[in-house]
């Protein structure tokens, strides 16, 4: 597969994981020095525990990923580093409030030395 195909299948398998809310994969598609960076949060997280230690406080709180669909996918090519937009329309539950949002993701990933793509930053931003 080239490095297009590859970093588009390292996406799929990211937002797989984050729509099936299988955390262990999710957050093994992160770099453990990932950062994110939220509209919804006031401040970026600076770490993969970071975000893992909110999702935790998350799901106590209900939250369940009822589905997520990617369109509009995009990369961009930069040695070992790939720059992945996409559009998402994720499906929550809340504390059992449903509710759907429309949102654009960028997804930066780094080739490692194993030759998989590791995501290192991700930035949410809502659709107007």
């Amino acid at each position: 597969m080239s490095d297009h195909d590859n970093v588009l299948q390292a996406a799929a398998d990211l937002v797989t994981a984050f729509a099936s809310n299988n955390r262990h994969t999710y957050f093994g598609a992160f770099s453990p020095d990932a950062t994110f960076v939220f509209y919804t949060l006031e401040k970026p997280l600076l770490s993969r525990s970071a975000y893992q230690t909110l999702w935790d406080s998350w799901r106590e709180e209900g939250f369940e990923v009822l589905s997520c669909v990617s369109s509009n996918a995009h990369v961009s090519l930069y040695g070992d580093v790939a720059i992945f937009l996409h559009d998402v329309t994720t499906e929550l539950r809340v504390a059992g409030e449903q509710s759907i949002s429309h949102e654009r993701e960028t997804i930066v990933f780094a080739r490692q030395a194993s030759g998989n793509w590791l995501a290192v930053h991700e930035h949410l931003s809502a659709i107007p």
